[in-house]
Formats: C-alpha cells, structure tokens, sequence
C-alpha cells in the first residue's frame, strides 16, 4: 500500500511541474566564467586612483542554496601594477617605484540575494546581491630595468637579505573579497552579471614597498658599478643625482595593508534536469 501512494505521490508531482515548467527544470548548480578589470591599491597607489586597470578573469561554480542564498567557488586572476609616475604628490614622483604583478586566486563566497533569483521563473528575474568570503592568493611583483625583468622579491629592495630578515615575505598570502552585483537571467539557463569585488589582504608586500629604506651600500659595497638590487631599491636616482632613501627615511607605509578590486560582467549556465524539484515537497529549488 505504502509503494502505492508513493507512486500515486510522485506522479501527481511531477504531473503538476509539467504544467508548472514544460516537463523540465535547472539544476541548482551554475557554471560560468568572467571578464573584467583589476586595480591595486597601497604603497604606490595611495589614494585609490584608478589609473592602472589591466585584465582580469575569473571561472567558477555557484551552488544555489535558496532562491536567496549561494555559494561560489572561483579561480580567479588579475594583474595589476602602478607606477609613481602616475601619483599627484611629489614625494611618491621622486621616489620613482612602479611595479607589475600577476594575482592567480582561489576563493570561496557566500551571495546573499535581495530579491528571489531563479532561472526560468518570470517573476524572479533580476535581483541585487551582497557577497563576501575567503581567499588564498600567489603574487610576485617584478619590474623592468633597461628593458630586464627583475623579480623584486629577489632582490630583497628593503633590505631582507642584508641584515633584515624580519622584512621577508612569502609569495602566497589570504585574501578577503567583499562586493556588491546583479544577476539577471537572459534566458532560461543563461544567467548574466556584473560584479565588483574588493579584496582586503594580510600582505604589505604585493608592491614590495613597505618599511623603511637601508644603508644602500649594503647592497653593492662598490656603486661605480652597481648591482640591480641597489639600483632597484631606491630609483630616485634615475630623477636626479640626489637619492631619496637614507637610511630609516620611510619608503612605504606599513600600517597599512595592500588591496585590490576586481569588477567583471559574467555570464553562467544551468543544465535542464528531469528530476522531481525538491521545492514542490516543502524546499526552496531544484537538485
């Protein structure tokens, strides 16, 4: 009797969800990808200009816990960069660093929906929504040098490798995404978006300019003929014959933390199932 009404049950289910979806419905799962642009901000970009956008992208997975709730996983990239050059104040043209970095990242995030989002359904088409999460992230900043390419890590500019061994920093460090975005489905299954999202980090050294600047002869004992690293470290000289750095003269601000954002248009797809939605028998959507 009980394999019966069972039957009886999942019939009329899914009798009513045709009606309701023309005999099929979308998973619960997204899969898509973006395209955008990244900005740092922090020791060389001090006032948040916007003077140095470059490429970013990002593919991921988005797990609808709710027509109000989902959860994203990303591999996302960026590479950002800003050069003293572009900054209004005089100090920061005279000390004269410019960096470049890829940012590869892996993050988790939660979305938190203002409005019912679900694919397919007319009256829940458009909503805002909040997210914020966890990353992990690999940078290494470089620079160019008479046409050279130096990782400035390696060349320990803060002095990490003559005496200041508290100054060495990893290439990975974590990252806290927090953004803002729009979803609209275009059409059944194809679900756009656009989505800003800035990154708070516990690294001071993704421009590798932090702390303070060191005796230069450090470096190159013998500056008639100068190593890149005591070049690199202090490029006031490349303004003028008079050098920036002395010793203890502050070269970035430690008291802060570098930052980047990421703003991308997205675009992700849901695939048809057959299966009864579990929203019919007291959920929220379909698996």
């Amino acid at each position: 009797m009980r394999k019966i009404v069972a039957l009886i049950g999942w019939i009329i289910c899914c009798t009513a969800t045709e009606k309701l979806h023309a005999q099929s419905f979308f998973t619960g799962t997204e899969y898509g990808f973006g395209i955008g642009g990244a900005q740092y901000f922090g020791d060389l970009n001090d006032n948040y200009g916007l003077k140095y956008i470059r490429q970013a992208g990002s593919v991921f997975t988005r797990i609808h816990v709710n027509p109000f709730i989902a959860v994203r996983f990303s591999a996302n990239y960026a590479h950002i960069g800003y050069d003293d050059k572009l900054s209004s104040n005089y100090y920061n043209k005279k000390r004269n660093l410019n960096f470049q970095s890829d940012i590869v990242e892996a993050s988790v995030q939660a979305e938190f929906n203002f409005f019912r989002f679900t694919t397919g359904e007319d009256k829940a088409r458009f909503t805002p929504y909040l997210t914020g999460g966890i990353g992990g992230f690999y940078f290494n900043p470089y620079t160019k040098y008479n046409g050279v390419r130096y990782n400035l890590k390696d060349m320990g500019t803060e002095g990490q490798f003559v005496g200041y061994a508290d100054r060495i920093y990893s290439n990975f460090n974590i990252c806290f995404p927090l953004g803002v975005g729009v979803k609209y489905w275009l059409r059944p299954g194809v679900n756009l978006g656009f989505e800003i999202s800035h990154r708070l980090t516990l690294s001071d050294y993704i421009d590798d300019v932090s702390t303070t600047y060191v005796d230069r002869t450090l470096f190159d004992p013998n500056p008639s003929n100068p190593s890149p690293a005591y070049i690199l470290q202090d490029r006031s000289l490349e303004k003028s014959g008079e050098p920036l750095g002395r010793p203890g003269k502050q070269r970035g601000n430690s008291a802060t933390k570098d930052q980047y954002m990421t703003f991308m248009f997205n675009i992700s797809f849901q695939f048809k199932t057959y299966r009864c939605p579990s929203w019919l028998k007291g959920g929220y959507f379909m698996y």
